[in-house]
């Protein structure tokens, strides 16, 4: 990235901390004078930016805060843009939440998490840009030309690459695949990833090899108790520990915390997990206070500009966050408290201007 391009995504990050509504490269232009429309726009289509710029920014904020028992959370989120054109970015992809298909943003995230510091260390918006036939229904659809497991590998191995130290990796269900818990284990780290109840998984060693394997919603776990199995397919023991907890409606749920750490508690395993919610408020003020599904560009190129410049600007409200000891929600309606207070000021020149403006007995 240029020194005049980091300026100029210094200020835009800046403009989407400021803005309480759509943002415009015509808005921060009327911000900034000495700043034209078509520099900011140039500026947001040329040059793609990507995680190594994301790492330039981030690694000195992470090298403060860095330690050996940090962790690594990975998770997708989906932000609807239902008024957009469709694109390979814009596009349908399944959103959890809703239980269906949505149209918007897929932004799978790498957040690393040490001393209290959240930093995203990697991130991958979802491109659909492959047609293919659909087995089941026989409909043509588009698609990825990489999954997201396949993804999350790679920014794993890259985290690794980098020398970021952390001993575990923390994901959802989604990530409890095979060959995601193997390359872990071998990159050399540790993993607190949950299991779905139907996975196949065997008691003992000498069952793995001849046994024939039961589903983990079929074995009875003591209360608070941890057991060592052996998962299908994986080549290594894992603790798993059955949680149970109730839900808002008051249903109960259950879920299978697995690790590959032999020496975990059941109570080190669930404060481990908790951390994994760290993630859910990186997505929460990426979306409420970065303004990151708030621009009307059209073109893939300064859309996802547009959402790095998002993910840039929750690296500023964190950095904050750590001097000024205010969550980002509060630090957002200081700002908001301030323009407030500018506008009404500005409205009360104006009604000196304007006697009749005024409400008198």
């Amino acid at each position: 990235m240029t020194t005049r391009n980091a300026r100029l995504l210094d200020l835009y990050t800046d403009y989407l901390l400021a803005s309480f509504g759509q943002a415009t490269a015509t808005g921060l232009a009327a911000l900034l004078p000495d700043r034209s429309h078509d520099q900011i726009t140039r500026f947001l289509s040329q040059q793609e930016l990507t995680d190594k710029d994301l790492w330039k920014i981030v690694k000195p904020h992470l090298r403060r805060v860095q330690c050996d028992e940090a962790v690594l959370i990975l998770d997708d989120t989906v932000e609807q843009k239902p008024y957009t054109d469709e694109s390979e970015l814009i596009t349908w992809h399944f959103d959890h939440t809703k239980n269906r298909a949505v149209k918007g943003i897929n932004l799978l995230s790498a957040l690393y998490l040490s001393q209290g510091v959240s930093l995203p260390v990697a991130f991958h918006l979802i491109q659909k840009t492959q047609r293919v036939t659909d087995p089941k229904t026989g409909k043509e659809r588009w698609q990825s030309p990489q999954t997201k497991n396949e993804i999350a590998r790679q920014m794993i191995a890259s985290v690794v690459q980098k020398q970021i130290p952390l001993r575990y990796v923390l994901a959802d269900t989604w990530f409890s695949s095979v060959d995601n818990l193997v390359f872990i284990k071998k990159a050399g780290k540790d993993f607190v990833i949950p299991l779905r109840s139907n996975r196949n998984v065997f008691v003992s060693a000498p069952c793995a090899k001849v046994g024939k394997p039961s589903k983990l919603s079929s074995l009875d776990f003591g209360t608070d108790a941890v057991l060592t199995l052996y998962l299908e397919s994986v080549p290594f023991a894992l603790l798993v520990y059955r949680q149970v907890f109730t839900n808002e409606d008051g249903s109960e749920g259950v879920v299978y915390l697995c690790t590959s750490d032999l020496f975990l508690t059941a109570c080190a395993l669930r404060m481990l997990y908790q951390k994994r919610w760290k993630i859910e408020e990186y997505h929460k003020s990426l979306k409420s206070n970065a303004a990151f599904a708030k621009s009307p560009t059209k073109r893939v190129r300064t859309q996802s500009n547009h959402f790095f410049a998002s993910v840039v600007a929750f690296v500023k409200l964190e950095v904050c966050r750590g001097a000024t000891r205010l969550n980002h929600f509060a630090l957002k309606a200081k700002l908001y408290q301030a323009a407030l207070a500018s506008a009404f000021a500005q409205l009360q020149v104006l009604k000196a201007t304007c006697p009749a403006a005024t409400i008198t007995p």
